[in-house]
């Protein structure tokens, strides 16, 4: 098993990773656990894989058990789902000394995990990622949030779990499209802080060879992004690092109504436009965003722009989560493993970003 020890300043937790890990919670949930009452939040797709056996083998261990599931999509990352899971846990009299689970991807993991930290003013929180996509980023570094009309995670919270139990194996029934999801955000944190992560998954270059390395590489990703929330939980600094091309990209979302681009999918064009951006400037190193597409591509991963209105998406943007007072802070390429923030008015963002959609 790979240990992975994240130091926030609110708490320190522990990633563990193994292939076959799953199988093995319910005894190891007996261990740490025992006496705990446990609430399994899960999306339909995920309970009826892993949920429902899960859930029997928590229940022949002795765990008070109720189960809280939901429509799949991040149609359903709202207030009116979070509202389901308070009910839930209120009609259950849960109290602060129990648990709730998060057994999903990271639509599962922030509501549940938004739950946890209201409800009663804060539960017990655990994390079983089941897409590459949290068990590389969401799951880590406690940013809980459910989505508005108006835009992506605007109503949230910072609340770390108590601990992450990630099982490549499971990765076993994602489909390609949901694992090139979460390569994305895996590719990203090679981009802004290892260059070394970059090379090796450059030589791989396809999901049939990286499988045979999933635990080792899951963990490198998972160190990138411990380190930085150690360093930064609140998203104040160092930590906006890690919203590379989310700028963009949670906006391309929001206007294709997150029935469009996966998130993954919607974050690689928002990398490469930033960068082909940046590069213009003289801010990338030549070169970069031409490497940066070749990584991306071969994990079938897509990098131009969406047939969207160019005004629709601006608007968007307007309401990025990392705007202040008119200026926005964009992360950006040095170059392929270093990174950097740079502070742009809306207008400046505006101007560079037509420009480059126009040629």
């Amino acid at each position: 098993m790979i240990q992975v020890r994240v130091y926030a300043p609110s708490k320190t937790y522990d990633i563990e990773i193994e292939t076959g890990l799953f199988n093995r919670l319910p005894e190891i949930f007996k261990e740490r656990y025992d006496g705990r009452r446990l609430a399994l939040v899960s999306d339909n797709n995920v309970y009826s894989l892993y949920g429902e056996r899960f859930s029997r083998a928590l229940a022949q261990q002795g765990f008070d058990i109720i189960t809280i599931t939901f429509p799949a999509g991040e149609q359903h990352k709202n207030l009116e789902t979070l509202n389901r899971i308070y009910q839930a846990l209120a009609d259950a009299n849960f109290t602060r000394s129990d648990y709730v689970v998060a057994l999903g991807g990271g639509v599962t993991g922030d509501m549940a995990g938004m739950a946890a930290a209201t409800f009663l003013r804060g539960l017990g929180f655990i994390q079983i990622p089941t897409s590459l996509l949290a068990m590389v980023d969401s799951s880590i570094g406690g940013k809980v949030a459910v989505d508005m009309r108006q835009g992506k995670n605007l109503i949230g919270a910072f609340y770390q779990p108590d601990a992450v139990y990630t099982d490549p194996g499971l990765l076993n029934t994602l489909s390609d499209r949901l694992f090139a999801d979460g390569m994305a955000e895996l590719i990203k944190h090679g981009l802004i802080r290892d260059r070394d992560l970059c090379l090796r998954l450059e030589s791989l270059g396809s999901r049939e060879k990286i499988s045979g390395h999933l635990d080792e590489i899951i963990s490198i990703s998972c160190r990138i992004k411990g380190a930085v929330v150690g360093q930064d939980e609140n998203d104040n600094g160092v930590r906006q690092l890690l919203n590379f091309g989310h700028t963009i990209g949670h906006a391309i979302e929001k206007v294709q109504n997150y029935n469009g681009l996966t998130h993954g999918e919607a974050i690689s064009v928002g990398m490469a436009l930033i960068t082909r951006i940046t590069e213009r400037l003289g801010l990338t190193k030549p070169g970069t965003y031409r490497r940066l597409v070749s990584i991306l591509e071969s994990f079938r991963l897509p990098v131009a722009m969406p047939r969207i209105s160019r005004e629709e998406l601006f608007r968007a943007i307007l309401i990025d989560k990392k705007s202040r007072s008119g200026v926005i802070s964009i992360a950006f390429l040095r170059e392929i493993g270093e990174s950097d923030l740079i502070r742009w008015t809306f207008k400046e963002l505006e101007e560079y970003l037509f420009a480059e959609l126009e040629n």
